[in-house]
């Protein structure tokens, strides 16, 4: 699956935890394990909105 990359930052309520996670995914892929600064700068992005949509109140097992 290709994905190309956001340009806009989506809120949490636009996108889930899940969507964005597997977006980040999917940028590991394409880099092959190794991002460039642009990519470095995206992939911090999708934390920012990953951890904003991430569920709140769950405790790690």
């Amino acid at each position: 699956m290709l994905h190309s990359m956001s340009t806009t930052v989506a809120t949490a309520s636009e996108r889930s935890a899940a969507e964005v996670n597997e977006e980040i995914r999917a940028l590991w892929r394409r880099s092959g394990g190794t991002l460039t600064t642009e990519q470095r700068a995206e992939y911090q992005r999708l934390v920012m909105e990953w951890a904003a949509a991430a569920p709140r109140g769950r405790r790690a097992a």
